[in-house]
């Protein structure tokens, strides 16, 4: 969750997905994850940065509606159409 410490701290409004863990516990406070993986929640983030390498997830999906997407975890490299990925 440093992750998401340190992007909060800097002023970044922050919505989660992880298919295995739908609430986090920070500093005390717990914060739900989203509940699914839409494309209204893709549309609407300005960045998807993909931190995990889940198999459940539809990586084909997430790039066809996010706007950029930050990898670090090359869950991407099968991805055709890389004109929105940067990896780390």
């Amino acid at each position: 969750m440093r992750v998401i410490e340190v992007l909060e701290n800097q002023g970044v409004e922050i919505s989660c997905y992880d298919p295995y863990v739908s609430e986090y516990v920070e500093h005390g406070v717990a914060k739900k994850g989203e509940s699914e993986l839409s494309v209204d929640i893709l549309e609407d983030a300005d960045l998807v940065i993909i931190t995990t390498a889940h198999t459940t997830v539809d990586y084909e999906f997430v790039q066809k509606h996010s706007k950029m997407i930050f990898g670090t975890k090359n869950v991407m490299k099968n991805i055709s159409c890389r004109k929105n990925i940067e990896v780390l």
